[in-house]
């Protein structure tokens, strides 16, 4: 358990990137012998939770974890962390390492999903930038954007065509990007993807003729996650499972 943190906290930098989130071990198990089945997932919550015990997960891996600086929520803090006490399951979270990084980070990999060239780090987050942004080798379409990541993400993206119908560049930044609407219009891109909107982002987007697609906080962080498992199966040679609790939102 300790050795796979290790690993995950050098493989993602997590000490060196200022975050809410209480990135690391949050929770430790019972155990003394060697992990044999890590789990990942995008969410810390009690039905991710039960659902890896289902599959025997000693050791769960995830995106948004259960602590926080300030701390959102003291009570549901203190029963997540006692569920997984109780079963003995350990859990690490990787957050705003998990969306930046050059390999493994959910934007990252939102760009080699749809073909993104030359992508640049983009999308300015206290001071870190978290998000990607880059240019396609032809012209596409909101449509034929919108197919590849219902395809690959498994989910039903919401597009709005406030700007150009072709599109030659793009803002990538999962989950909540959208309160960095203003820096993808600054940038003078065609398109920005993101995870979720709110009212606000939706009118300035119209008001500044910026194409959005907005594809699922949930779904944009399936993948950085993802590509994690590879990493941890090679390296330590254990059974790895991808926790699915998908989110319509």
């Amino acid at each position: 358990m300790a050795a796979i943190a290790r690993f995950l906290n050098k493989t993602l930098r997590v000490r060196s990137i200022k975050d809410a989130s209480k990135n690391g071990l949050q929770v430790r198990s019972r155990r003394t012998g060697v992990i044999r089945k890590v789990g990942f997932a995008v969410d810390g919550c009690l039905s991710t939770f039960e659902k890896a015990k289902k599959r025997g997960v000693e050791l769960l891996v995830v995106h948004h974890g259960i602590s926080w600086r300030p701390q959102k929520d003291r009570d549901l803090e203190q029963a997540r962390a006692a569920y997984l006490r109780k079963n003995n399951m350990a859990l690490y979270a990787a957050h705003l390492p998990l969306d930046l990084h050059e390999e493994c980070g959910n934007n990252m990999q939102l760009c080699r999903l749809l073909g993104v060239q030359d992508p640049v780090k983009f999308g300015k987050y206290h001071g870190i930038r978290i998000g990607y942004a880059g240019t396609f080798r032809k012209a596409t379409g909101l449509d034929d954007l919108a197919s590849a990541l219902n395809r690959d993400l498994d989910t039903q993206c919401r597009i709005f065509p406030f700007g150009k119908k072709r599109l030659r560049s793009i803002g990538i930044i999962s989950g909540g990007g959208g309160s960095l609407l203003k820096e993808a219009c600054n940038a003078g891109l065609d398109c920005f993807l993101v995870g979720e909107i709110d009212l606000a982002v939706y009118n300035a987007a119209r008001e500044y003729g910026m194409n959005l697609i907005v594809a699922g906080h949930y779904a944009t962080e399936t993948v950085g996650v993802k590509a994690l498992l590879p990493l941890v199966r090679e390296t330590f040679g254990v059974d790895i499972v991808f926790v699915e609790d998908k989110k319509e939102m």
